[in-house]
């Protein structure tokens, strides 16, 4: 039983923090933070980039970084354990870990107990309420936590969890769960068959565009007709599977050889020396930058330089997708011509022909194709642009979701232990 205290906080966790990556999450945070509720972040791991992004410095909350690997803080996960031992949630904890560690018997599955136990011991009394990011690792540790402490959680669903978390995980965590909200309407619709059809709400992560300088007022004419002036293509994303960069890879080196481009990626990511050799192996190293990861700032930058915006982003093998990239949205808040796939969230955002050209996914000869005509046509390129910004600014701005979400939260932070349903 929670001691009966007035404060309300919630803790926000995280698989980790800061990232580069996830600007989506930490605009969240920051933009619930400023509505006056009052937050603290645990994170499932410490963060692998020496670069942050402004709003991360603006971020008040304070962090805890939870033991990554057990074994790198054994007498944290045993001074937990063992405070868990003594709790009333601790036989019902044990038996939704083994009823999990049984249909996935793996290490990573004694992690997460060992994360939650350390969790549940360290959270503050006043601390009543769990908001887990993404639906698979993070949220194994907050349901373990909130069972073991009787607190109640809720969760934002993304992409990768949605995608390739099994079924019955999800089932079963989102019955526990008090509700969930997800950014696209194509996850929405699959994680609302699963559950109840009002437990998983769409809210779109939208924009905070006061982050955001104004799209240029013009730019270059460029029609790559020009060695001396060509036409500058962007990306940004980590160089991963579901982002297709193969695919733009084998796009760039079939342009026409009349067309002048250069290509720019900003992003980390496990695929980069492949796709740095696969340029080279094709002829176009010398037209191609990797530039590595960013801070906003120099993204800004660069997508104000830039004459279009590219993502083709895929299915991976494993099953991991996106949903709709904030990426995206942020070329289109500097006017940015944008060609990317007709997948996942994508085209919830961009209608093709209207905020931008989208192609099937991995069809490699048809972005090459809306790459050589846009490049070619810088008055579609202005008309595109404007299109997405003013898409941007009228129907995805963040502060309808935010609303929501702090809506949600302070409701539910109003009624911290209304028991949640049950599997």
């Amino acid at each position: 039983m929670l001691p009966s205290i007035t404060a309300r906080r919630i803790a926000i966790v995280v698989k980790g923090y800061p990232r580069l990556s996830e600007t989506f999450i930490a605009q969240e945070i920051l933009a619930i933070e400023q509505r006056g509720l009052d937050l603290e972040i645990w994170s499932l791991r410490h963060p692998t980039e020496r670069a942050v992004h402004p709003m991360h410095k603006a971020i008040k909350a304070k962090v805890t970084y939870l033991p990554e690997y057990l074994y790198e803080e054994p007498s944290r996960v045993l001074r937990g354990a063992i405070w868990s031992m003594s709790q009333k949630g601790f036989r019902r904890t044990i038996k939704a870990f083994w009823r999990d560690l049984k249909r996935d018997l793996t290490a990573n599955r004694v992690r997460r107990l060992g994360q939650a136990f350390a969790m549940a011991r360290e959270l503050p009394a006043d601390v009543r309420h769990l908001h887990v990011h993404y639906l698979h690792t993070p949220a194994s540790v907050v349901r373990y936590a909130a069972l073991l402490t009787g607190r109640t959680w809720t969760f934002s669903a993304h992409a990768k969890d949605i995608w390739t978390t099994p079924g019955w995980e999800k089932r079963e965590k989102m019955a526990e769960a008090r509700w969930g909200v997800t950014c696209t309407a194509e996850g929405a619709e699959h994680l609302q068959s699963l559950s109840r059809p009002d437990q998983v709400s769409l809210v779109y992560h939208g924009l905070d565009l006061s982050r955001f300088p104004p799209p240029p007022e013009s730019r270059p004419a460029r029609d790559g007709s020009d060695p001396l002036d060509p036409v500058r293509i962007v990306s940004v994303g980590r160089a991963v599977a579901k982002k297709g960069y193969g695919d733009l890879i084998q796009a760039l080196a079939a342009l026409p050889p009349d067309l002048h481009w250069r290509f720019a990626h900003v992003g980390g990511g496990e695929l980069l020396n492949t796709l740095k050799k696969q340029a080279e192996q094709a002829g176009i190293g010398s037209k191609v930058a990797f530039l590595g990861s960013k801070a906003q700032p120099d993204i800004i930058a660069l997508l104000q330089e830039a004459d279009l915006f590219v993502l083709p982003s895929k299915e991976a093998k494993s099953g991991d997708r996106d949903g709709l990239p904030n990426v995206i949205m942020e070329a289109a808040s500097q006017g940015l011509a944008i060609v990317a796939t007709d997948f996942a969230g994508i085209p919830e955002f961009i209608r093709n022909g209207n905020e931008g050209e989208l192609v099937a996914p991995g069809d490699w000869e048809a972005l090459s194709n809306a790459l050589n005509l846009l490049a070619r046509d810088p008055e579609r390129r202005k008309a595109l642009g404007s299109a997405a910004f003013t898409r941007l600014r009228r129907d995805f701005s963040m502060e309808g979701g935010i609303d929501v979400l702090e809506a949600r939260l302070r409701a539910v932070t109003d009624n911290p232990h209304r028991e949640p349903e049950r599997v």
